[in-house]
C-alpha cells in the first residue's frame, strides 16, 4: 500500500486514538483471486493513465518519506491513490464473509473494516465479527502485540486484555482497531486456514473505497506469507484493460518453464532502507539502441542512491529524475513523432499520432542482477485513441524529488512473478495470467 511503513506517532497520541500464536503448519499451495481496482468501472484509457499517474506519484512520495522520516504527508483529494489489485478472501465461520483487500508487497499488517465506529463507505458489507464462531481476540501479552512482533504502535485496552493497534500510511490512510484471529478461506483453492492474525479496523481511512482493507505481503512477521510459513508466493496480473481476474498463490510453485529468469533480492540498504520492501539490483536500462548503465546495484544513474524495489502497490514504474530524463531523451530520439504536452498527460511521455497501434517503439530492457527483463510492448506503452485524439504513451514516470526506483505493476502485467523467500530471489516469466 502507499507507504509500506507505519507512521510513528507520539505514544500519548496513540493512547488517545486507541484506548499470533504463530501457526506452525506449512500449508499446501493456496490460491486467491485478484481484480484490478479500476476493473469494470467504465474508465477510458486516457482516464486510466491519469489515475495511474496520480496514484504512482503519491505512492512514490509516501514511500520516499517512509524511508527517511517518521511522519509523512500524503496526497489528498478525490483521486484514488491506492494500490491496484484486490485480493478476494473469505473470513470467519461457518459462513465466510467476503473481503477485498489491496495486495501490498510493501507493508505487513493485514486488516479489514470491522465493528466500525468510524469507517469509510465500502461497496459491500463490512465484516461482522459477531457472526463468526471462530473469531478470537489477541491478548496484550501475545508477542505479536509489540514492535518486535510487527506492531510498532500497540496498546492494551483498559478492559478485556485486548491488543489494540494503530497503523498509518504516508498518504494519510490509517486503521485503528483490535488485533484478532480467525479462519481465512482461499476460494481459489477451497482451503480454510485457521487462526490468522489481522486487524479488526474500527476507525479507518483508505484512499480506495473499493477495498475493505489491505493484505500485507511484505517481509515482516505479520504479513500473510510469514503467518502461513510460505517459503514462496507469487502473483500474475492481468492487464488493466481486461475485466477478468488473476491469481495470487501462496506455497510451492511448479516450474515456470524455459523462459523463466531469476534475480536475487538485494539486501536492505543501510541508509534509509525499509525491511518490508523487496529490493532488487538494477544495473542498467536499455531503450532501443541506447544503454543507460546505473553506477551500481544500489545507486541511481546520478550516483545519488535509491535502491530499486519491486512493488505491487505502485501502478507505474518510476525512476529518479536524472534517470527518467535519460530514458525520456532516448525515446524521443528514437520515435519520430511530435511529443504531446506533458502537463496534459500527468507527466507521462506521450507522442501524438493518428495510428498509435502501428507505431514502432524502441525495446525496453531492465538489466537486473543475473537477468535481462525484456519488457513486452504492452507493458510500457499504452495506445490511447478517443474523442480527444490519439496518443502513444510511454508508461513510466519521474519520481521527482524522491530518489527512488520502483518497478510498478503496469510493467508486471501478464508476467508470473514468484517471490522465493527461502532462496532469497525473484523468479519471473511471461504468462497468460487469466489461464493460470
Amino acid at each position: 500500500m502507499k507507504d509500506v511503513t507505519v507512521i510513528i506517532l507520539p505514544y500519548v497520541v496513540l493512547l488517545a486514538m486507541i484506548l499470533i500464536a504463530w501457526p506452525t503448519t506449512t500449508w499446501a499451495t493456496l490460491r486467491a483471486d485478484l481484480t484490478h481496482v479500476d476493473s469494470g468501472r467504465g474508465f477510458t484509457k486516457r482516464e486510466l493513465l491519469s489515475r495511474m499517474a496520480a496514484r504512482s506519484t503519491a505512492r512514490a512520495a509516501s514511500l520516499a518519506r517512509a524511508a527517511t522520516a517518521p511522519v509523512a504527508r500524503g496526497t489528498t483529494g478525490k483521486e484514488d491513490i491506492n494500490s491496484e489489485y484486490l485480493v478476494h478472501l473469505g473470513v470467519g465461520t461457518p459462513s465466510p464473509q467476503g473481503v477485498a483487500l489491496v495486495l501490498d508487497t510493501g507493508s505487513d499488517l493485514t486488516w479489514t473494516q470491522c465493528a466500525c465506529t468510524a469507517c469509510y463507505k465500502q461497496p459491500f458489507p463490512v465484516f461482522d465479527p459477531s457472526a463468526s464462531r471462530t473469531l478470537g481476540v489477541v491478548s496484550c501479552t501475545d508477542p505479536i502485540c509489540s514492535a518486535r512482533g510487527g506492531l510498532p504502535l500497540s496498546a492494551c485496552s483498559v478492559k478485556g486484555n485486548q491488543c489494540r493497534y494503530g497503523y498509518s500510511y504516508g498518504d494519510k490512510s490509517f486503521t485503528i482497531g483490535t488485533v484478532v484471529e480467525d479462519t481465512f478461506t482461499f476460494s481459489g483453492s477451497a482451503a480454510a486456514v485457521p487462526s490468522l492474525r489481522f486487524g479488526c479496523g474500527m476507525n479507518n481511512s483508505l484512499t480506495s473505497t473499493e477495498a475493505s482493507g489491505i493484505a500485507g505481503f511484505g517481509r515482516g512477521p505479520l504479513s500473510l506469507p510469514s503467518q502461513l510459513n510460505a517459503a514462496v508466493f507469487s502473483y500474475c496480473f492481468t492487464t488493466i484493460v481486461e475485466p477478468g481476474s488473476s491469481p495470487v498463490f501462496l506455497g510451492t510453485q511448479d516450474s515456470l518453464g524455459d523462459d523463466a529468469q531469476s534475480t536475487p533480492f538485494a539486501p536492505t540498504p543501510a541508509r534509509g532502507g525499509t525491511s518490508s520492501f523487496y529490493y532488487l539490483s538494477l544495473h542498467g536500462v536499455t531503450v532501443g539502441e541506447t544503454l543507460m548503465p546505473l553506477n551500481d546495484a544500489s545507486e541511481s544513474a546520478d550516483g545519488s542512491g535509491g535502491a530499486p524495489i519491486i512493488d505491487s502497490g505502485t501502478s507505474i514504474t518510476m525512476f529518479p529524475q536524472a534517470v527518467f530524463q535519460s530514458i525520456r531523451e532516448a525515446f524521443v530520439s528514437q520515435v519520430p513523432l511530435p511529443v504531446a504536452d506533458a502537463s496534459e498527460t500527468g507527466g507521462l511521455l506521450c507522442f501524438s499520432t493518428a495510428d498509435p497501434k502501428n507505431v514502432a517503439v524502441p525495446k525496453l530492457v531492465f538489466h537486473l542482477e543475473g537477468a535481462d527483463w525484456d519488457i513486452p510492448r504492452q507493458n510500457y506503452v499504452l495506445d490511447v485513441d478517443d474523442d480527444d485524439g490519439a496518443l502513444l504513451c510511454v508508461v513510466m514516470l519521474s519520481a521527482g524529488d524522491h530518489d527512488m526506483t520502483i518497478i510498478g505493476n503496469f510493467q508486471q502485467q501478464n508476467t508470473h512473478i514468484v517471490y522465493d523467500l527461502q532462496a532469497n530471489k525473484m523468479v519471473f516469466a511471461p504468462a497468460s495470467c487469466d489461464q493460470l
